[in-house]
């Protein structure tokens, strides 16, 4: 499918991004050496480790998801956002979460942030994203985690494409080669003020 969207728009890079990525992922202390393991993230655990990343855009509904195949156990998390007046509008993430969005910083440049670094959760989980795509076939996903307003690590996760879509799993997905790509929409409790 062929999408039209202006060079650099978020539409654009969204439309780069199509497929199935395999991501090699890092985190680090905040002077630069490796973290083993990451106590703070959403889903804790050791690194590196490695994610399959299927994305489908098909001009207004964005859906994305995550299989962890290596480094970490198995874990399979599925995101759901539309485009609309330039953006993309992340559907809720989960209790209290704020407004995310996904905005451009230029041609194949693309970022996921809250909207509002106003709100109350934010002070205590914040992830901005920042997603380059560096020709075709690669891309680098950098990330600062706060936590209770504090910066504890960074993230960098450095793709490759293995499919151009998302039409099924590939061979090397944990889940099998059979079933749906996309998962139930994840619901997370990191910005709920009691999440224990």
């Amino acid at each position: 499918m062929t999408l039209a969207f202006p060079l650099g728009s978020v539409g654009h890079s969204l439309t780069l991004m199509r497929g199935v990525w395999h991501d090699h992922i890092e985190t680090f202390n905040l002077d630069g050496t490796p973290l083993p393991h990451d106590p703070w993230a959403g889903a804790p655990g050791d690194s590196p480790f490695d994610n399959l990343v299927y994305i489908d855009f098909d001009g207004e509904n964005y859906q994305q998801t995550n299989v962890t195949f290596r480094g970490r156990p198995f874990h399979a998390r599925s995101f759901t956002a539309k485009y609309k007046d330039g953006k993309l509008y992340f559907d809720k993430l989960g209790p209290e979460a704020p407004q995310h969005i996904g905005i451009s910083g230029g041609v194949g440049v693309l970022w996921f942030l809250s909207e509002n670094n106003t709100d109350e959760p934010l002070s205590r989980y914040s992830e901005p994203d920042c997603i380059t795509l560096d020709g075709y076939d690669h891309r680098t996903r950098m990330t600062v985690l706060y936590r209770n307003g504090v910066a504890v690590r960074t993230l960098t996760a450095k793709g490759v494409r293995v499919a151009s879509t998302c039409e099924r799993r590939v061979e090397f997905d944990p889940r099998g080669a059979e079933g749906p790509v996309h998962d139930v929409r994840s619901v997370t409790k990191v910005y709920m003020k009691n999440n224990g």
